[in-house]
């Protein structure tokens, strides 16, 4: 028996090994491998993504997703949860900035309950369905299976009652001033929603609409706690609940759209769904995710690497969102979330430059530049219609975060383009200048302390600004961004020279004792009592060792700063090796950003907050590219999974996610509103890039492996290629790329000057 034992179990440890050994040779369907509960295991306290199930069209203006939460709580979806609320109309670009335009619908049986808490049911992972363009889950409560499958605008319902002659749908439009009338003639609920989290002006509301497929036997308006056979009802919190008679498996439809403009227009925007069933809405959104993560093809990785890419690219293909619909004539309109008004042209949404700027938008002009282009044209509307470009959009102006890095992705995108879409790059230009000069209506908009920043070179520590020593850094990239764009743009040659000359502004917060950047006064002194493990005060959710990197666009004059490039890399190895000390002293208590550094096991490296995810990649700019590689690696491989937990800090708006699919092809954007990605190493073993234009971009690496993570030769187009970077501009035209990858670094290749990234200081 013994023997027996052992004979089976060392067959099952041996199946098992081999699973997890498999590599994926093609991915046929990669919708199929997205997990969009990836990321949902998350609380206020640590985020694991801080994301919720999206299920929606690509970049859809509006999003569905289950409700485990309460009303207005930013934590919509957590996994940990086991009672669904309903299911949420939402525009929430993450919990910290919470939603707005929402409203619920929850299937219910027996008793009349709409109260959420009332009306909650237990469910189970075990019978939930999660898909980016389908879901279904079943609640155990009311013995209803709840299925949703969206389009851009709109989405169908299909809802699988008991034998019940107490059969309901509750529609809750959610407090904050809200409204519903029911039309039983037309099986239909209209209504609107104005709950939302600031950033709107005061006329603010989403209209929806909902159409079902079968008679009410009765219908019932609520408000507050109170219900009535009322058909319309308008107050602070209302709702409506409709009730039929139903056999055993019976299924009901609903149809349901909204507009951020009017009834009418709602109406419209139903038409997406046409005379589409709920099967044939499904699976036009399964071929339209397919369409667009077929662009990225991978092959020669394990399940979970699969698995986790295209979770990461399903990410980076949401936001910034739609915030247009389509007029009875087709033309392009919005309702502008900066004064209220109704006007022709694009207009997007939900997102913070301070995230993307990175690699998100990096992305786009990399695989979606006419996207890219429209949403230009939307920025210009946004300044247009408030006087500023918005640095955090949710659905307007929002007073979060710092920096003025809506240079960077103004400036990145007409760079990458050279200038081939039509659009007001001029308008632009001016809204960039009146950004860099001027400080906004919010300290989140232009540039807090910029009187400061144009007569001292810096946003002083002592002067009431926060974060004072991270804006200034963000300032200086911002303004080297600009030197860019006003170069292309031929504007006059002492405006170039300006912001050139403020791109160096850096090296004001250079303090040569820590080789750290430092908060400095207003009279020139660095800040006493220095704390490079102090997180905020000069910074921004970082210390020192984090921001101290943040010369995205002039390593060299860092390096430099440093001492050379020894001392460099020694700054750089330190981050892995020092222990995840902290003083949280600023905060007055550990924020989730200290706490997800603090467990991830990688020393001072805070890759769950962006200001140092590109810092890895600072290598190669010293010649020791080998290092950068074996970083991404570690971690790619260590702080991504396609589990619930499987980001390590706040996902932010494809950011993250963005990092992760670009690492996972082999380079990065170090410096947008350059032409340059820095390289790291692929993760598989073949990928093949669709681009826009119809070119193919391949990266071969067929010795890929766990344990070959280094670079030992690198062809471009068949010629030898040693540079530590690509060019934009060469990839566009379509490119062959065969890197031969092994076990051990190769310190030869990429060691020699000519073979280093773009830095500013090499133009002086």
């Amino acid at each position: 028996m013994k023997t027996n034992f052992f004979v089976l179990a060392f067959c099952f440890f041996a199946t098992f090994a081999t699973a997890q050994d498999y590599l994926v040779e093609k991915v046929e369907n990669p919708v199929d491998w997205v997990r969009p509960l990836m990321g949902t295991d998350s609380k206020p306290s640590m985020s694991n993504g801080n994301v919720y199930p999206a299920i929606a069209r690509p970049w859809g203006m509006n999003f569905w997703t289950p409700q485990t939460g309460k009303m207005g709580h930013g934590w919509a979806y957590q996994y940990t949860a086991d009672k669904l609320r309903g299911f949420k109309q939402t525009h929430q670009p993450s919990p910290w900035m919470n939603d707005y335009g929402q409203f619920a619908i929850m299937p219910v049986t027996g008793k009349i309950r709409f109260n959420e808490d009332a009306r909650a049911s237990w469910f189970s992972h075990k019978s939930e369905k999660v898909n980016p363009h389908y879901y279904s889950v079943y609640l155990a409560d009311h013995d209803v299976t709840t299925e949703i499958t969206p389009t851009s605008r709109a989405a169908r319902f299909r809802f699988t009652f008991p034998e019940s002659d107490s059969s309901h749908v509750v529609i809750d439009a959610l407090d904050m001033g809200s409204y519903v009338k029911v039309i039983p003639e037309e099986n239909k609920i209209i209504g609107y929603t104005t709950k939302n989290s600031g950033g709107v002006p005061d006329n603010f509301k989403n209209y929806f609409i909902i159409e079902f497929d079968k008679e009410f036997t009765a219908s019932h308006t609520f408000s507050g706690e109170e219900i009535s056979e009322d058909l319309e009802v308008e107050a602070e919190h209302v709702g409506s609940v409709i009730s039929f008679k139903t056999e055993k498996g019976e299924v009901i439809n609903a149809k349901v759209a909204s507009s951020f403009i009017s009834y009418d227009q709602a109406e419209l925007n139903l038409k997406e769904i046409g005379n589409d069933d709920f099967e044939t809405v499904k699976e036009k959104g399964r071929e339209e995710w397919n369409k667009e993560l077929s662009r990225i093809k991978v092959e020669g990785g394990t399940p979970d690497e699969v698995a986790t890419f295209y979770s990461a690219l399903y990410r980076s293909l949401l936001f910034p969102r739609k915030f247009y619909e389509y007029n009875a004539e087709g033309e392009v309109v919005h309702y502008s979330p900066y004064n209220g008004e109704v006007l022709p042209g694009y207009m997007f949404t939900d997102t913070g430059f301070w995230d993307t700027f990175r690699s998100l938008f990096p992305f786009l002009n990399l695989m979606y530049p006419e996207l890219n282009a429209n949403i230009q044209k939307g920025l210009a509307n946004a300044y247009k219609e408030s006087g500023w470009l918005p640095e955090w959009a949710s659905p307007g102006l929002r007073n979060i975060m710092v920096g003025n890095n809506s240079a960077s992705v103004v400036a990145d995108a007409y760079l990458k383009t050279d200038g081939k879409f039509d659009y007001d790059i001029d308008l632009l230009y001016e809204a960039l200048l009146n950004g860099a000069n001027n400080e906004g209506p919010m300290t989140a908009v232009g540039r807090a302390g910029a009187e400061y920043y144009k007569d001292l070179g810096y946003v002083p520590y002592d002067v009431g600004i926060n974060e004072n020593a991270a804006r200034t850094l963000e300032y200086a990239y911002d303004d080297f961004a600009i030197y860019q764009l006003a170069k292309k743009l031929n504007r006059p040659k002492e405006e170039i020279e300006l912001y050139k000359k403020r791109s160096l502004n850096y090296k004001k917060l250079y303090d040569p004792e820590t080789k750290l950047m430092r908060g400095k006064k207003e009279n020139g002194e660095f800040v006493e009592d220095f704390n490079p493990f102090k997180w905020g005060d000069a910074f921004t959710e970082g210390n020192s060792w984090h921001y101290s990197w943040s010369v995205f666009h002039d390593p060299q004059g860092l390096i430099d700063l440093m001492g050379g490039k020894k001392e460099f890399v020694d700054q750089l190895d330190k981050v892995f090796e020092m222990p995840p000390v902290f003083d949280e002293s600023y905060y007055g208590g550990v924020i989730h950003e200290i706490r997800e550094m603090q467990v991830a096991d990688m020393g001072q490296y805070a890759h769950g907050n962006q200001p140092i995810q590109h810092m890895i990649y600072l290598y190669n700019y010293a010649g020791e590219p080998w290092k950068a590689q074996y970083w991404v690696r570690e971690t790619m491989d260590r702080m991504y999974q396609p589990t619930p937990d499987g980001y390590c800090g706040d996902e932010d708006n494809g950011q993250t996610s963005a990092w992760y699919v670009f690492s996972a092809m082999g380079f990065y954007p170090v410096a947008p509103a350059t032409d340059e990605y820095v390289m790291g190493a692929p993760l598989f073993k073949k990928v093949t890039v669709e681009l826009e234009n119809g070119n193919e971009l391949i990266i071969n690496a067929p010795q890929n492996s766990d344990s070959n993570k280094y670079i030992q030769k690198m062809e471009l187009n068949g010629k030898d290629y040693t540079k530590n970077y690509l060019s934009h501009k060469e990839l566009m035209k379509g490119a062959v790329i065969d890197i031969e990858m092994g076990d051990t670094p190769n310190k030869k290749r990429g060691t020699k000057k000519s073979d280093f990234p773009y830095s500013l200081t090499n133009e002086l």
